[in-house]
Formats: structure tokens, C-alpha cells, sequence
């Protein structure tokens, strides 16, 4: 890629180094000959080597990115574990009463949890339950773990999407440090086959993670799910009992999904409504602006692989 050949291939400046014995009062005149060179090639510095003005120019971003940290991304989300240990005591608490629980504003408290799609529990109607866990149980991780690179921390989910009367499953899998889905399948029953069919999509086209987070429904805590994660080498992690929020990340993903997927009933055959759930995850993972990251998933993945290889001399 030219980007990557930008960054690895070192230009040196020509031209040789005058004493200033052999040149006397010609040394002011050798050297704006040398900055008149250097200006014909853009782009090297005063070693000769590409700049990180103009590597930036080449990868479309600002300078000054290749060297900012943001240090938000991680206080939020330390800010989030301490939502979540507030929720498990008092599930019924909205961002006014955590607010007050934490002695921190309201408003932080709100956007962190819209960040995050975390929702306090709500008494509704009859709606679609998973499969009561019955198999093996990890411990959350993610109360300690803050996700620091891509494929350091995935999230798997599945919903439920109606169709002419009948029901049909779609399960995902998110990294949590870029927020694309790396994995998705989709299946007529919610079965084990149905997250571990999510699993391999992911494998396919990425390096496995170092954690793999999910809820304890019975699909994941099974013993064949278990076995292909460790098999993969992936450590488990998992929600505590009664703490939907605690994977948020997936139910935002899935509000905002099925919004852009629309009607799932406009199209006559299962066929038609996997392509549409196919291009709908696509248009996410490329071209949809995510708010916390203010570009598309796999921009943002792209950016932090630019920006944290070796960077040019300054």
C-alpha cells in the first residue's frame, strides 16, 4: 500500500557537507542553495527523511494527531464500571440518582451511558428472553479490563429480528476498541451453533482476540463454545446475573441496527433479508459515522494502525 511504503521507505537528501575553511563567505550561500533543494523535494526534513507534515498530508490527517493521546476514552470508561457497580446494587437507578450515588454531574453520567448503551432495568411487557445459563460461568472482566487496542477486547450478542410471523437470529461480534463487528451470522434458531457460527466469521478475517466477552446465556456458557474460545486461545469473559448493561455495547449497536435496516418484513425470502442485513453491517462498519469516535469503525481502525506504527522523524 502506498500509505505503508510512505512510512517504511527512507529518502535520502543528496548533496555533500562544505567546510567552512574552503568556503568562507560562501556558507550563507551554500546553505540557501540547500533549503532551496530541500524545497524542491517536499517532504524531507533537515536529515533527509520524510516528514510528519508530509506523512500526515499523505494519510489525510492532522500532525498533530500522530502525537495526541486521548486520555477521555479511558476515564470514561473507568467512569462506566463505576455506573455499572452502582446498577448492580440499585438496577432501578437513572443517571439523576447514579449522579448523586458518585458525586459526579448528571450530564457526564448521561453521556457516558449513552456512550455506552447502558440502560437501567425497566418493567415492560412480555418480550424475548435467551436461554437461562446452564454450563460454565467466567467472571466480567471488563470491571478491571480497559480495551487498548484493536482486538484486545470482543463483545458477542445476538437479537431476534421478525419475519412474516416467524423469528430469525442475528448474532454479532464487536471489538470494543474500534467498534466494528468483525463477525455476524444469522440463523433461523438460537442455538450454540448460532454464536459459535459468529465466532468463526470473526476468525476468518481477523487475529483472535485477547478477550471475548458476552452475557451467561446458555449458548455461551455451553461446553462446545467454551472449547472453540479456548481452543482459539481467547479468554472468556462474561456478565454478572441480571446485569444487561454490563454489555451494552452490543444493545446500542442493535438499536441503532435495526433503525437502519428497516422494515424486515418488505422483502419476500429469507434471502433477500440476510443480503439486507449484510449491507446494512457493511454500511456500519465503512461509511457510518460513529459519535464516540466522530468517523466509521473502520476508519477509525485504519487511523490507529497509520498512527501507531513507526512514526517519521520530526
Amino acid at each position: 500500500m502506498a500509505v505503508e511504503e510512505c512510512n517504511r521507505t527512507t529518502v535520502m537528501a543528496g548533496g555533500g557537507e562544505a567546510s567552512e575553511g574552503e568556503h568562507g563567505t560562501q556558507g550563507a550561500d551554500w546553505h540557501a542553495d540547500l533549503r532551496d533543494e530541500r524545497d524542491t523535494k517536499k517532504g524531507l526534513n533537515k536529515k533527509g527523511e520524510i516528514s510528519t507534515a508530509a506523512y500526515a498530508r499523505s494519510v489525510g490527517i492532522s500532525r498533530q494527531s500522530l502525537y495526541y493521546r486521548h486520555v477521555l476514552p479511558e476515564k470514561d470508561w473507568r467512569l462506566k464500571q463505576q455506573i455499572e457497580e452502582v446498577l448492580h446494587a440499585h438496577p432501578s437507578y437513572g443517571h439523576k440518582r447514579i449522579a448523586i450515588a458518585l458525586r459526579i454531574n448528571k450530564k457526564r453520567i448521561l453521556r457516558v451511558m449513552k456512550k455506552f448503551g447502558i440502560k437501567p432495568y425497566r418493567r415492560r411487557g412480555k418480550k424475548f428472553r435467551k436461554s437461562k445459563q446452564n454450563g460454565q460461568v467466567f467472571p466480567n472482566l471488563l470491571l478491571t479490563e480497559f480495551p487498548k487496542y484493536p482486538h484486545h477486547i470482543w463483545a458477542s450478542d445476538f437479537t431476534h429480528i421478525p419475519f412474516h410471523g416467524k423469528t430469525v437470529y442475528l448474532a454479532t461480534i464487536i471489538d470494543l476498541f474500534t467498534r466494528e463487528i468483525v463477525g455476524f451470522s444469522v440463523l433461523t434458531s438460537h442455538s450454540v451453533q448460532l454464536v459459535m457460527a459468529a465466532l468463526i466469521s470473526a476468525m476468518n478475517t481477523h487475529s483472535a482476540p485477547v478477550i471475548l466477552h458476552s452475557d451467561q446465556g446458555s449458548e455461551y456458557t455451553s461446553k462446545d463454545n467454551v472449547f472453540l474460545a479456548q481452543n482459539l486461545g481467547i479468554t472468556l469473559s462474561m456478565s454478572r446475573k441480571a446485569s444487561p448493561w454490563e454489555n451494552g455495547y452490543q444493545e446500542s449497536f442493535y438499536d441503532k441496527f435495526k433503525i437502519d435496516l428497516g422494515d424486515p418484513n418488505r422483502f419476500e425470502t429469507l434471502g433477500e433479508l440476510v443480503a439486507a442485513i449484510c449491507q446494512t453491517i457493511h454500511v456500519y462498519n465503512s461509511t457510518r459515522i460513529h459519535t464516540a469516535m466522530k468517523m466509521a469503525p473502520r476508519e477509525y481502525a485504519t487511523l490507529y494502525l497509520l498512527t501507531h506504527e513507526q512514526l517519521p522523524a520530526a
